[in-house]
């Protein structure tokens, strides 16, 4: 069964808000299975103001952060209410290549399909196209979702970094994450 999504859904299941949301409207969805979203792009976006602006293209990393976006819009509509309000976050796109560019005035649809779900991640696979013509060929192995909860995810994240950066012995024990500033890129650590 298909079922669409307006633009006050998609911002109701996604934590993104202008100038990054990248989803304007769900087209076809069919849950655990597939979805089918469209990104109006207009000359207003603010990424055109400096590429280029003689000849404004939309970044690739764009066109792939707007086709992440819709699988986060999947995934998060195909788990059960218990679960919604969990955080969704990338883990890596695999085979990417761009064979046209995206220009204002283009309607950017994006198509993907779960390959395989995991208790905390999902793979996709999905192309990004322009009416007939494919921007962004058959993208496997979306490994971009896995679910951390929302309330939970700036500390976790913050752990997470300076556990790392103990491992490597550049953060002493007494530091934080968030007090490390890169000044001319060198690190400066400030203690507690």
């Amino acid at each position: 069964m298909d079922i669409k999504f307006d633009i006050k859904t998609i911002m109701d299941t996604l934590p993104h808000r202008y100038p990054f949301l990248l989803v304007d409207r769900v087209v076809e969805f069919e849950k655990n299975k597939r979805i089918m979203a469209v990104k109006n792009v207009t000359i207003n976006e603010p990424f055109f103001q400096g590429h280029f602006p003689n000849t404004p293209i939309m970044p690739g990393v764009l066109v792939v952060e707007a086709m992440g976006q819709a699988g986060g819009v999947l995934v998060i509509q195909s788990m059960p209410d218990e679960t919604h309000g969990k955080m969704i976050y990338f883990m890596g796109f695999d085979k990417v290549r761009f064979r046209q560019p995206v220009v204002p005035g283009d309607q950017l649809m994006l198509e993907l399909q779960m390959l395989k779900v995991r208790s905390n991640a999902v793979k996709m696979a999905g192309i990004a196209r322009v009416e007939t013509t494919i921007i962004c060929p058959r993208v496997e192995g979306i490994r971009c979702l896995k679910i951390i909860r929302r309330s939970l995810a700036p500390a976790s994240l913050a752990a997470r970094i300076n556990s790392s950066l103990r491992k490597v012995n550049t953060l002493p024990r007494n530091c934080l994450a968030s007090q490390v500033h890169p000044i001319k890129d060198k690190i400066s650590v400030t203690a507690k």
